[in-house]
């Protein structure tokens, strides 16, 4: 797909285009959480990812933490999270998250993790006792849980799915054509049947998409009716950013008015909540969504 809407032909000395600056973290609720993680010592994926929008996020009282350890099995081809083989499960880590939650007065806390193959339960238990860790030590804050699709081991994400967090997400992160390419362990139909699970037991389901991967954009349209028909409520769609040079190029920039097109087109098949812009991620206004 090429048009107005996005610059192509990229090499590896094409600036990124001015829409995709960002404002330097600002506020009061800002300065009282990087204070208190930086007291505390504590580690949020906001950080370690370099999000974008990590000031606004933390000031609106949303953050996002990492369960598993910080080494995946798997090695998608956009994410810089280390690959290799992972250490033992930590059994105190789901309190430590909690406690973390706490001191950093978290209203919305979104959980992620790497996968666990490695695992014969993928790591649903440790998922079990994070959630039930954040509602015992902070039963104020509401959740968003991010989940890999656990190798197609359904009876392990209803494990997850049993706890009914206010949202339950799981990316399929790009198009059917290129999920091979981007995700190399992933398959595009697991990630919908995925979806179906959650959704089918009337958790609120959540998805994300990148643009600039070279996807086309009635591939676009076509994931998301197949997001829809997996009975997700809420989608984000943003850009990819090169994370280093070993991994994916970014195809191209999309513009910001082809990401305002795609959020109209993704109301009018009938999500709920769009998020759509060049700096959405995955827990962008995430305490919205709720």
């Amino acid at each position: 797909m090429e048009s107005n809407n996005q610059i192509t032909d990229l090499n590896p000395r094409t600036k990124k285009p001015n829409w995709l600056k960002v404002k330097l973290p600002i506020g009061e609720e800002y300065r009282m959480v990087r204070k208190l993680v930086d007291e505390n010592k504590l580690h949020t994926i906001c950080e370690s990812g370099n999000c974008p929008n990590m000031g606004e996020c933390w000031g609106a009282g949303t953050a996002t933490f990492m369960i598993l350890g910080n080494v995946c099995t798997r090695s998608c081809q956009f994410c810089a999270v280390a690959t290799g083989r992972p250490d033992a499960v930590d059994p105190f880590e789901p309190v430590r998250i909690a406690k973390s939650v706490k001191i950093m007065k978290v209203k919305h806390c979104v959980v992620t993790s790497v996968d666990r193959d490695d695992l014969k339960d993928g790591g649903a238990n440790i998922w079990v006792e994070t959630i039930r860790a954040i509602r015992r030590i902070s039963p104020g804050t509401t959740m968003e849980t991010l989940v890999g699709d656990f190798a197609g081991k359904w009876d392990n994400l209803q494990l997850v799915i049993n706890e009914k967090p206010e949202v339950m997400s799981h990316n399929i992160e790009t198009v059917r054509r290129l999920t091979k390419m981007v995700r190399v362990q992933a398959k595009y139909h697991r990630s919908l049947d995925a979806l179906k699970q959650i959704s089918a037991a009337g958790v609120k389901t959540k998805s994300g998409i990148m643009l600039g991967l070279g996807e086309a954009e009635e591939e676009v349209v076509e994931t998301l009716n197949d997001l829809k028909n997996a009975g997700v409520n809420i989608v984000t769609i943003g850009q990819y950013l090169q994370p280093t040079k070993e991994h994916l190029p970014v195809a191209s920039f999309i513009h910001p008015d082809k990401f305002a097109e795609y959020k109209a087109i993704g109301l009018q098949i009938g999500f709920n909540y769009v998020e759509s812009g060049p700096l959405v991620r995955s827990s962008y206004h995430a305490e919205k969504h709720i």
